[in-house]
């Protein structure tokens, strides 16, 4: 009899089990694929790898600028993507090792009471189940992926060649690290977003500035365009990236809450089932890597604890996009109903900016007019995803204008533009 399982091994599955065993319960994790879910095998790590590789290649192609004299560096794809596989493989190496005391169970779970489940023909005894089977990429109507010309930010990351041209339909968070990454390694890319801007959810000086930047670098943006008005035989490939959806297959029957496609839970993570718990993107709220090993604690501690839970309530969530330049963002953004002040540095003023040559965006923060505390930010530029967690945790905190201005930066650092702006 376990005291807890786990069904799905991504970063709110990973961490709702090592919590569960810090806290002594005896935990099976449950696992049909790979350990690391999406974000270590088909998202975050896989992605920024490639972008790290693309930083480099554009990095020596301005090496002159910087008074180193080279030939010309030249893209080898195939090798970018044996580090990228590289890297999954040792950070899984590091994943499991962890996983020592916990079960790890290699198969499909099939819930059968919330003390019972079943993987394969083992039939499993616990307590407890905690659901967190993550999320797919959405399929839009009338572009279904078929793995070669209309692909998934999952196809697109096994890809052998570069491709000459790029339609990327959707001009969010996963289509604008593509397009700044595939721009780099040469492809002619194109987007299409239905919206009026990129980056729907971000400040719009932020996302303009992001339009501006890659249409300087070749990127076509079609912005309030439907993708089914443009002749795909124009482009090589079709990346779609629309959004992601919750995996419930299997669960139709089982008589969970599954409104909106999308596990429904409280502010605990207990589904409306005695014993079951569920975290991650399956729960739909916000379909972030770090927010879904916070969602995976909370439900671990909570099952070990039933009589003090505790709230999944923390709503300072940083948000990081690897764009080229990166932006990040946290707490409220600027809006004309807001009653709040707004501080803003160009990193042009700052000194180690223009040390890396990256002089390109600004920093942004928000406080309130009545208390002065500070309650947002957005960035774009240099570091923008290094950046955040300083003012995540200053939001976090509490901090008002004033402390955070006080506070001594060094110098010449990108993190004292963060005073300066307050300044």
């Amino acid at each position: 009899m376990y005291d807890l399982a786990v069904i799905g091994a991504g970063w709110a599955g990973f961490n709702a089990a090592l919590k569960a065993k810090k806290l002594g319960l005896k935990v099976a994790l449950i696992e049909k694929a790979q350990v690391g879910g999406t974000c270590l095998n088909r998202g975050c790590i896989p992605t920024k790898a490639l972008i790290q590789s693309a930083k480099i290649f554009s990095l020596a192609k301005k090496s002159q600028n910087f008074g180193i004299e080279s030939a010309a560096p030249q893209v080898d794809f195939l090798k970018i993507q044996e580090r990228k596989d590289k890297i999954i493989q040792q950070l899984l190496g590091n994943m499991q090792s962890m996983l020592k005391g916990i079960d790890l169970l290699s198969g499909e779970a099939k819930i059968i009471s919330g003390e019972e489940l079943k993987v394969g023909a083992q039939s499993i005894k616990t307590k407890n189940i905690l659901i967190a089977i993550g999320s797919k990429p959405l399929e839009l109507k009338g572009f279904k992926f078929d793995g070669r010309k209309i692909i998934s930010s999952d196809d697109i990351l096994g890809l052998k060649e570069i491709p000459k041209s790029l339609l990327i339909i959707g001009g969010g968070v996963i289509g604008s690290e593509f397009a700044s990454l595939f721009s780099i390694f040469g492809s002619q890319v194109t987007i299409a977003e239905l919206t009026p801007q990129l980056l729907p959810t971000e400040d719009k000086e932020v996302a303009k500035k992001l339009e501006g930047s890659f249409k300087k670098k070749g990127i076509k943006i079609n912005t309030s365009t439907d993708a089914k008005t443009l002749d795909l035989n124009n482009f090589d490939r079709v990346l779609v990236c629309v959004g992601r959806v919750a995996n419930i297959e299997g669960l139709e029957d089982l008589g969970l809450n599954l409104e909106k496609g999308k596990i429904q839970v409280d502010e605990y993570l207990k589904t409306n089932i005695p014993n079951i718990y569920a975290a991650g993107d399956c729960t739909g709220r916000i379909m972030l890597a770090h927010f879904a090993a916070y969602q995976g604690e909370i439900a671990a501690e909570n099952i070990a604890n039933p009589n003090n839970p505790k709230k999944a309530d923390n709503q300072n969530i940083p948000n990081c996009i690897f764009t080229d330049p990166e932006i990040a963002s946290v707490g409220l953004k600027e809006s004309a109903e807001a009653e709040v002040n707004v501080s803003k540095f160009d990193f042009m003023g700052s000194g180690m900016a223009r040390i890396l040559d990256e002089t390109e965006g600004f920093i942004k923060i928000i406080s309130d007019k009545k208390t002065d505390k500070v309650i947002g930010a957005s960035i774009i530029g240099p570091r923008a995803t290094e950046l955040i967690g300083i003012l995540t945790v200053a939001i976090s905190a509490g901090l008002t204008v004033s402390q955070l201005r006080d506070t001594i930066f060094a110098h010449p650092t990108l993190s004292e533009a963060i005073g300066e702006a307050l300044k």
